[in-house]
């Protein structure tokens, strides 16, 4: 019998086993975990943006009252 291309049974790994409860949406300690790991990973891009925001807004105040200190004399 010829090898057929459209068959790919069995390509791509195997999945995981499910338990009981996850199959009925109970979820597990595992869901918790991934969720308290998304939820601290958000809070630290939350903290980079703010610390970035605040560093590229500092050098641009010094320069603005220069420009307003040196206009006024």
């Amino acid at each position: 019998m010829a090898k057929s291309r459209n068959n790919l049974l069995g390509v791509g790994g195997q999945r995981k086993k499910l338990s009981r409860a996850d199959q009925q949406g109970a979820g597990s300690a595992r869901v918790a975990d991934r969720k308290v790991a998304e939820d601290k990973k958000q809070e630290l891009v939350r903290k980079m943006r703010e610390r970035a925001e605040a560093q590229a807004a500092e050098p641009a105040e010094p320069s603005a009252d220069e420009n307003t200190s040196s206009a006024q004399s």
